[in-house]
């Protein structure tokens, strides 16, 4: 039988899926991966205490059907440039090398089967929260696994577009309460954190460089601003 994608990239980086680890992984489009996504992985990493995090980029999001995003490949080279000096953040071709454009409940199902004794933590951003009932199967989605929604500073997030099931598993999270929930019952959760205070996009940055606006330099890695220009990403 052949490897997965994902199977292929945890060998060539020498990680092994040993009992329990915590693993957080972030789909999405990354077009471009800036430094609120890096924000997000390392406070992730720290609030909830990961062993590895895994950013996933997604061939095209099929819940986007009218945006046209920059090649998968090129998505994938600038995370992998924004994260070559980061031993618990790893970068995944599952989507990309997918022969069918995936859905994240298949992504998912995908990661639990190849991954059965790790506990999985599903991050989403706010705006893929508040959109989640367009998703695919999404409240199978929202059963698989334990989620974490990561808010935007200032903005409040909702509910009221969700389930009540739904709705009684979601947890606003502190350190102190994620720990204590996680110990005392096995269903799946729904965290909503607001670690992170970076207030940065994807479309601003795009929007800054179309506009000849210097200042999206500091939005993104050294490695991800060179890689930028020299292929005119996003001219």
């Amino acid at each position: 039988m052949n490897d997965s994608p994902y199977q292929k990239e945890n060998k060539s980086l020498g990680v092994t899926a040993s009992p329990r680890r915590r693993v957080g992984f972030y789909g999405g489009s990354f077009d471009p991966v800036h430094r609120g996504h890096l924000a997000v992985a390392h406070a992730l990493l720290e609030q909830f205490e990961m062993d590895e995090f895994v950013f996933i980029p997604a061939f095209h999001a099929p819940h986007k059907i009218r945006i046209k995003p920059t090649s998968a490949y090129d998505r994938y080279a600038m995370l992998c440039l924004a994260t070559a000096d980061e031993p618990k953040i790893h970068v995944s071709r599952l989507e990309i090398e997918s022969p069918d454009h995936s859905y994240s409940v298949e992504t998912l199902s995908r990661i639990i089967a190849e991954r059965p004794g790790d506990e999985i933590y599903f991050v989403m951003g706010a705006d893929s929260w508040m959109d989640i009932t367009t998703w695919r199967e999404w409240e199978r989605l929202l059963s698989l696994s334990n989620h974490i929604v990561v808010a935007r500073p200032g903005v409040e997030i909702g509910d009221s577009h969700v389930t009540d099931e739904i709705r009684n598993r979601i947890v606003k999270v502190g350190v102190d309460l994620v720990n204590a929930q996680r110990t005392t019952n096995n269903e799946p959760f729904i965290f909503i954190t607001d670690a992170v205070n970076i207030d940065v996009s994807a479309s601003g940055i795009r929007r800054k460089i179309r506009e000849n606006d210097a200042s999206w330099h500091d939005d993104v890695s050294r490695e991800v601003a060179n890689y930028i220009e020299k292929y005119q990403i996003y001219k």
